[in-house]
């Protein structure tokens, strides 16, 4: 900006004034549309006049979006978890959100201006799931079960972490050994949750007592609800807690085990005019819950040292592997050579900038790299690498074939081969031009990174959604998530256009 003329630069400001004043100016204005108007729920009934929100990939979407259709009802709006939905609920946005007893009565305890209906919606029950195929560790599960069941593990884990009558956590016995490996949504209190930075909960006390009578130690891994049935599915993790109903869709690709315990679905709704307010909470007050209680900040430390380690080896992977391909198209273009490879190349190409990338960490995750038993820091890596090649590929050949065709000529007349040429001349020259578009290319990469928490992975943004689904809190989590995004980005943007201007030196 400081190289530009003042007029122009005063130009450029206003042009970008004017454009981010009416973007504040509307994300400022309160929720004053109709659509906005607020539907009193008193009954199970209203809510076929209402907007209902409820966690996708439940048995209680299922139920409510049957019963909705059954009235010829709008159907319930879907969010990936019950404390999204219960934001939208707190906005305006939404008249109702179902969800389970227990929890739902922690969403009404942080939130003062909700309350539950008094009648359930409908009644059921929670298991843990097993692959298919596992009938023996399936039958241990049910005896264990069944045994804490009878001794009353689950009724004192109710009175530690419901009622906050008992203090019961069981410290396991077994060290070493086997690995019991679990997947669960920690977005689940009291079932699962995080708590001084670890997963926590009635299932979760219940899996290491499972572990341990096993004679094996537990490891949990945190993943979005809807990926833990194919996670379990596909046998990547042994176990599912998360507060499983069943049904017979579910039941023809995973096997559940016994009840682990009965439960009622219940109905969220804004509280009446005269019940409490919500918490007045200062500034300080909300960053302390948000980042120093717990040491939540260390959830957005470790998901940065993730997200950090995944684009760089991706971007390498990217770089590398889209040099090479798009040396093998330039040449099979000038030189009628490689016609098999540059066939191969196309398609790879086409094949992976025509699907979304989410689409295809799940394909290798889940169906290339299904049997084997790999680090998912690796796979994610591999993933965003793979995509990264097929767009790095374009934008390296579109700089090699801007190089004017003299420099090829004045290579063959020294006598250079054509790869000598490729490599030592044309190269150079094209990463110079390319490069604010590789720059480009990389910072997509590293937001792209953003949807490691389908595989499991505790990423820069899943740490804010833990963060955010245990506060309860929507705007300082994902600012901070977005701040740091933004330092990163900008810290490429700020060196990538450092060394832009060194190589274009020569050409002052």
């Amino acid at each position: 900006m400081k190289y530009l003329n003042p007029g122009l630069r005063r130009t450029l400001l206003h042009a970008v004034a004017g454009i981010l004043l009416p973007v504040v100016a509307v994300l400022a204005l309160p929720g004053c549309n109709s659509e906005n108007e607020f539907r009193e729920i008193t009954k199970i009934e209203d809510l076929c006049h209402a907007r209902v929100g409820v966690q996708i990939g439940t048995t209680t979407e299922l139920a409510i979006n049957e019963y909705l259709k059954k009235h010829e009802c709008p159907l319930a709006e879907r969010f990936n978890g019950s404390p999204d939905a219960v934001a939208a609920l707190n906005q305006g946005k939404l008249d109702a959100v179902l969800s389970d007893e227990l929890p739902a009565r922690k969403f009404v305890d942080e939130n003062p201006n909700l309350q539950l209906l008094d009648t359930p919606f409908q009644t059921e029950s929670y298991a843990a799931i097993l692959p298919k195929g596992q009938e023996d560790l399936l039958a241990k599960f049910d005896a264990i079960i069944d045994d804490l069941l009878k001794e009353g593990v689950y009724d004192k884990l109710y009175d530690t972490f419901v009622t906050g009558t008992g203090s019961f956590h069981y410290t396991p016995v077994t060290k070493e050994g086997p690995e019991l490996v679990i997947a669960s949504s920690p977005d689940f209190p009291p079932y699962e949750f995080y708590k001084d930075g670890k997963i926590t909960g009635i299932e979760m006390e219940m899996a290491a007592i499972i572990a341990d009578r096993l004679h094996m130690t537990l490891k949990i891994e945190s993943m979005e609800f809807d990926s833990i049935i194919n996670a379990v599915s596909s046998g990547k993790v042994h176990a599912g807690f998360s507060g499983f109903s069943k049904t017979a869709e579910r039941a023809k690709v995973i096997n559940f085990t016994h009840d682990i315990c009965t439960t009622r679905i219940m109905v969220i709704v804004p509280a009446s005019a005269g019940a409490t307010a919500s918490r007045d909470l200062t500034f300080t007050d909300r960053l302390y819950d948000n980042f120093i209680k717990e040491d939540r900040w260390m959830l957005l430390a470790k998901g940065l040292g993730v997200t950090i380690l995944i684009s760089v080896f991706a971007a390498l992977i990217g770089l590398l592997g889209g040099m090479v391909m798009a040396t093998v198209r330039v040449m099979h273009c000038r030189t009628g050579r490689f016609v098999i490879p540059n066939m191969m190349i196309r398609l790879f190409v086409n094949v992976i900038r025509g699907t979304p990338v989410m689409v295809q960490l799940l394909i290798i995750y889940y169906v290339i790299f299904a049997a084997v038993d790999i680090d998912k820091i690796l796979v994610a890596i591999v993933a965003f690498g793979i995509n990264s090649m097929a767009y790095t590929t374009e934008i390296i050949r579109s700089g090699i074939q801007a190089i004017p065709e003299g420099q090829f000529e004045a290579g063959y007349a020294l006598g250079l081969r054509p790869f000598t040429i490729m490599r030592h001349i044309v190269l150079p020259q094209a990463f110079k031009n390319v490069l604010p578009a590789l720059a480009n290319e990389g910072i997509s990469l590293i937001k792209e990174t953003s949807i490691c928490g389908y595989i499991g992975l505790m990423d820069l943004t899943r740490g804010g959604v833990v963060i955010r689904n245990t506060t309860f809190e929507a705007f300082l989590p994902l600012l901070a998530v977005a701040l740091i995004y933004l330092a990163i980005i900008g810290t490429l943007s700020a060196g990538v256009s450092r060394l832009e201007r060194r190589l274009k030196k020569n050409e002052r």
